[in-house]
Parts: structure tokens; C-alpha cells; sequence
């Protein structure tokens, strides 16, 4: 993560470079017609001045941007909540990305105590536990066991979780990870992990379901497509008022809307590419949704941009804990 971190400050620093360089030559070569002398000294200037305001840009997200979380509040209010769900609290986490929290376990712990303070009935968590091995898991054991919710944590697996960038490893070699990063979501911190599966809560004579898929990736990454939409949401139950998981939000456009009559879904995977400037991102042209609710008919998407990242900063995209409260119209 530090390499990374050290390389991609060293990209943008001589593209900045490179960049004032280029100018320079354009604005001679477009003076040589009139004679006209151009000085590199200002351009010279403004490559130094380019180039330390990246850094301390970089800087600032690595030390204080990927830090400073934003707790977002949402109603849902749709005609098909249960009455006995009317006030349910859910709180959506998302991209924990464990490796990047090496050596700030405490930071870590902050983020869970914080989740424990939204007193949630649900906590929803939609993948990309780990980054690049199941070995991310063992020394955040104690941080995540901490948070907890009247009816649990429920999870699925992201692009990550599956370990497709760890090209060092063998099949074999990957499949035994996943298997371990499912055995410790499951079995050592308790969480009801979903793969292609769901659940029923109840309160009094009302149901909810909370379906989980595996990663559905059919956009712009489609790395891994393990979802099976149709045996996550098997049931007997006729009718129930359903939140999907689904760590990439691509899958709600393509197999989901006008698909499904799934209220709510419930994804992450974008993390806004951890930059956004006066509200825009880069994201955007990769995902249509790619941070916060979109709505279309009686559906709805809510993109959680995450806690954690694949680079060691965030520059606007705030890491971010949602708290959603369903609402019966």
C-alpha cells in the first residue's frame, strides 16, 4: 500500500510537469511566426507551484482525507414497508478494504464504536472486506467483532473478496483464501453472510427479507459475475418487502429495475474513486450510480462510496457510515 501510495504521487507529480513543459513549447512554437520570445522562468514557477500543491493535495488525503468520515441519513419511505418495520434503522458500510487501515487499527475502531453509537436494528455490509489476501483479516479480528445490531450483521462478498487481482497466487491458491475470508466473516465474527441466499426478519406478524448476492459485476468492471439473482431471493414467502445486497450497482440497472420488484437495493464498489470535487467525480463515467440514492419508478438504489480504499487516500469522497430508516408511506 505504501508503494502504491509513494508511485501514484510520483505519476501525477511528473504528469503535472510534463504538462507545464508541454505548454511551454506550444506557446513558443506558436510565437516563432511573430519572433516573439517566450521565458520559460514563469512556467518553470507555476511546474513548482503545480507540482507542491499535488503533493500536499496527495498529502492530505492520505493523512486527513481517508480519515475524516461522514455519518449520511437517509428515509426510505415506500408504500410496501411493513408496519412493523415502519421506523427500522439499517446502517449500510460498505469497502472496508482492511489493508488500508495497516496502522490505524485505532482509526478502525473509531469507525466501528461510531457504528455502535447509530444503534442500529440491522447493520448491512456489501463487500470488499479485503483487498489483495485473506491474510488482510487476522489482525482486525478484535475491531470488527465490536460492532453489533439488534438483528446482526448481514454481508455479502465483493470483487475483492474473491482475490482476482492476486495474480501471484494459483487457482487453488485463491480459492482456499476465499474460502478462509468466508469462514472468518462467518464463523469468527458471526455475520450471516449471504452467498446467492437470504433471510427473514420478523416483527409481530410482518416479514422482511434481506437478500444477498455474490458479486454480479456487468458494467464497466466486470471482473466477477457469480451473482444468481433468482436463488438469492427464492422463497415461500409471496410478496415480501425485499433489500438486496449487491456490492456492484451495475447489477440494479441491468437485472433489477422493471426485472424485479425489489423496493430497495443496497450496493457499493465505486468508492467515488475516493475524489470528488464540488460534487463531481470521475466515477460518473464509469457508473451511472455511483454515489448516494438514485430512484426510478418504486425502485431504489443507494450506493455507499465505503469506509476504506485501494489507495491509502481520499480527497473529497469522505469515507462514509449511511444510517437509512425505513418509513411506510
Amino acid at each position: 500500500m505504501t508503494a502504491i501510495f509513494i508511485l501514484f504521487s510520483l505519476f501525477l507529480s511528473i504528469t503535472v510537469a510534463i504538462l507545464t513543459n508541454i505548454t511551454y513549447l506550444l506557446c513558443r512554437l506558436c510565437a516563432l511566426p511573430w519572433h516573439h520570445h517566450i521565458a520559460y522562468r514563469p512556467f518553470g514557477i507555476a511546474t513548482i507551484i503545480l507540482v507542491c500543491l499535488v503533493i500536499a493535495i496527495i498529502l492530505y488525503g492520505n493523512k486527513i482525507g481517508r480519515f475524516r468520515r461522514q455519518v449520511r441519513e437517509l428515509t426510505f419511505a415506500h408504500k410496501e414497508v411493513p408496519a412493523e418495520f415502519d421506523g427500522y434503522r439499517i446502517v449500510h458500510i460498505s469497502d472496508i478494504h482492511l489493508d488500508s487501515w495497516n496502522g490505524h487499527t485505532k482509526q478502525l475502531r473509531k469507525r466501528m464504536e461510531e457504528i455502535n453509537a447509530l444503534a442500529p436494528d440491522l447493520i448491512c455490509f456489501t463487500g470488499d472486506l479485503v483487498s489483495m489476501s485473506s491474510c488482510e483479516t487476522a489482525a482486525n479480528k478484535d475491531v470488527l467483532s465490536l460492532i453489533h445490531a439488534n438483528d446482526g450483521v448481514v454481508s455479502v462478498l465483493g470483487n475483492h473478496d474473491y482475490l482476482p487481482y492476486s495474480m501471484n497466487k494459483s487457482r487453488e491458491e485463491r480459492d482456499r483464501e476465499v474460502a478462509e475470508i468466508i469462514d472468518f466473516e462467518r464463523n469468527v465474527l458471526g455475520w450471516n453472510l449471504l452467498l446467492n441466499e437470504n433471510i427473514i426478519l420478523h416483527r409481530g406478524s410482518d416479514s422482511l427479507m434481506v437478500a444477498g448476492c455474490e458479486n454480479q459485476s456487468v458494467g464497466a468492471h466486470p471482473v466477477v459475475a457469480r451473482g444468481d439473482l433468482a436463488k438469492a431471493t427464492a422463497s415461500d414467502c409471496k410478496g415480501i418487502f425485499t433489500i438486496l445486497l449487491s456490492h456492484d450497482p451495475s447489477q440494479w440497472r441491468k437485472e433489477v429495475i422493471a426485472k424485479t420488484d425489489i423496493p430497495l437495493t443496497l450496493s457499493g464498489h465505486t468508492h467515488a474513486m475516493q475524489f470528488r470535487l464540488f460534487g463531481w467525480t470521475p466515477s460518473m463515467w464509469l457508473y451511472p450510480e455511483c454515489d448516494g440514492l438514485y430512484t426510478e419508478g418504486d425502485q431504489s438504489l443507494y450506493v455507499n462510496i465505503g469506509l476504506g480504499g485501494t489507495a491509502p487516500l481520499r480527497i473529497g469522497a469522505r469515507p462514509e457510515i449511511t444510517i437509512i430508516t425505513l418509513k411506510k408511506k
